[in-house]
């Protein structure tokens, strides 16, 4: 595939800095049986993540604007373009020594995602998409899945851990969202599942309480396959709302409204 000079950047960025999360998580999987445990560890390796891709994006392009997730987002003079990074997603599942995590790396021109790459160094895993190029995993294009029924369907979701999130809602979504479906899975890495929805590998994906790094580089990779996405209320306003779903066209509408469902009376 051919890619654009500001993609190739990206890649880069995003290639550098997991190769320096694969060197931490080799040594997280060893700290896993000591005493203290690995989370101070952790959080330096999603610091300097973060400062690698920072430092190759902001070489390339240092007129733009950077939200990260690690860092306070600076805002750049050239006014229209933005690098939206989470430098380590999934940091829950790199903690527990589960290779399940990537870098995302997102750009957004004029308020609009227009490329973005996630890679998981665990996996050699890299997914990448341009507004109008299509998406692709390691340079094969990918499509969404082509499931019409929700019944044929395994969708992804994002579960609401200890003190954050609103769990009795979640909890009455799922139960409509599982009485529909052939399966549930929530694998801990938004920007991962929402790839797997365009690789094909999800039939759709629900969640709620995100950010924009979580979800940034997922729509413009699930758009370019083929799927669509919005939030919760089926508009576009989903970086606002902190929500998402995603799919094909047919069973991002048909989750939409499951998900959506109201609370049963009696």
């Amino acid at each position: 595939m051919a890619r654009s000079a500001l993609l190739n950047v990206m890649v880069q960025a995003a290639l550098k800095a997991g190769k320096s999360l694969a060197r931490d998580f080799g040594e997280v999987q060893n700290l896993q049986v000591s005493v203290k445990g690995p989370s101070d560890f952790v959080s330096q390796a999603d610091l300097k993540a973060e400062k690698i891709v920072h430092d190759e994006l902001m070489k390339a392009r240092p007129t733009y604007g950077f939200l990260g997730e690690e860092s306070e987002e600076v805002k750049g003079t050239d006014g229209a373009h933005r690098w939206i990074v989470d430098p380590l997603d999934g940091t829950t599942n790199f903690l527990h020594g589960i290779p399940q995590f990537a870098v995302s790396i997102a750009l957004e021109r004029n308020g609009e995602v227009v490329a973005g790459v996630v890679f998981n160094p665990a996996t050699d895993e890299l997914f990448t998409a341009e507004k109008g190029g299509g998406a692709f995993l390691n340079d094969r294009r990918i499509r969404v899945a082509a499931r019409r029924a929700l019944s044929d369907c395994v969708i992804g979701c994002g579960v609401p851990h200890l003190g954050r999130g609103n769990h009795g809602k979640f909890l009455l979504e799922l139960r409509h969202v599982m009485g529909e479906v052939a399966g549930i899975r929530r694998l801990g890495a938004a920007a991962l599942d929402l790839a797997y929805v365009a690789a094909g590998r999800l039939d759709g994906f629900w969640e709620t309480d995100l950010s924009p790094w979580d979800m940034a580089a997922g729509i413009v990779l699930i758009r370019e396959a083929g799927g669509f996405v919005s939030d919760m209320k089926g508009t576009t306003g989903i970086f606002g709302s902190g929500n998402i779903v995603a799919g094909n066209e047919l069973i991002q509408k048909a989750l939409l409204e499951v998900a959506n469902r109201p609370v049963p009376t009696r």
